[in-house]
C-alpha cells in the first residue's frame, strides 16, 4: 500500500472518530437538528450535533451569576457524584452560557478551574445570541436580561439521550439530586450501553 493511500485511510478513520461513527438519520425530536456551533472553556469549537453518541446532561447558566447558577453546577455535580464510575464515564455534562456578550472563553475557563470540573466530562460553552435563544426554546429554558446586566432564568437540568432527545428534566436542587431524575439518568445510561444511537 502506498504512503498516500495510508495517509488517506488514516484521515478517513480520524474523520469518522471526530464526527461519530453513527450516520443514521436523527430522530425528528432531536435537539441536534439545530445548526449551532459551541465554543468550550478551552477555546475549542464544535457543532452541537457532535455531542451525539452518549447521554448528555445540559443546562443553561452564566458565569457572573451569584445565586442560581452555582446551584445549577452543584446539582449537576450531585448527579455526577451519585453515579458509579462506569455510569459517570457514560455521561457528558454541558453548561451553555446565556450571556455571550460577557462569557468569553476566559470567563468559562475561570469557572471551570474554580469549581475543579473534570473537563473530560464537563464542557462550559458559549455561542452567539441567536443560537442561545434557539437552544433555550428547544430546552424549555426561560431567561430575560435585566437592566443591571443580570438575568432572570429558570434552573432546569435536561437529560438528553444519545440521539439528543429529551428524556427527563429537573429543577436545580443542590448537591443531593432529585431521586426520580437520578433514576432516569441511571436507566438511560444503562440502556445506552446496549443500544446504539438511532435505535
Amino acid at each position: 500500500m502506498s504512503l498516500r493511500m495510508l495517509f488517506a485511510l488514516a484521515a478517513l478513520c480520524l474523520g469518522g472518530a471526530l464526527h461519530g461513527a453513527d450516520n443514521t438519520p436523527l430522530p425528528g425530536d432531536s435537539l441536534y437538528h439545530l445548526d449551532v456551533t459551541l465554543t468550550d472553556q478551552d477555546g475549542r469549537d464544535f457543532p452541537l450535533a457532535s455531542l451525539r453518541g452518549k447521554p448528555v446532561l445540559v443546562a443553561m447558566f452564566y458565569t457572573s451569576c451569584r445565586y442560581i447558577c452555582p446551584l445549577i453546577i452543584d446539582s449537576a455535580r450531585g448527579v455526577e457524584h451519585a453515579l458509579d464510575a462506569s455510569e459517570r464515564d457514560g455521561l457528558r455534562i454541558v453548561l451553555v452560557s446565556i450571556d455571550p456578550d460577557r462569557d468569553d472563553v476566559a470567563a468559562l475557563k475561570r469557572i471551570s478551574d474554580r469549581r475543579r470540573l473534570d473537563t473530560g466530562r464537563w464542557s462550559l460553552v458559549r455561542t452567539d445570541a441567536a443560537s442561545v435563544r434557539r437552544l433555550a426554546a428547544a430546552l424549555g429554558v426561560r431567561y430575560r436580561a435585566l437592566a443591571d446586566g443580570e438575568f432572570n432564568h429558570t434552573s432546569e437540568l435536561v437529560l438528553l439521550d444519545a440521539d439528543g432527545r429529551r428524556r427527563a428534566s429537573s429543577e436545580a436542587s443542590g448537591p443531593v439530586p432529585v431521586e426520580s431524575f437520578l433514576q432516569a439518568t441511571r436507566a438511560l445510561l444503562n440502556a445506552s450501553r446496549n443500544d446504539p444511537p438511532g435505535d
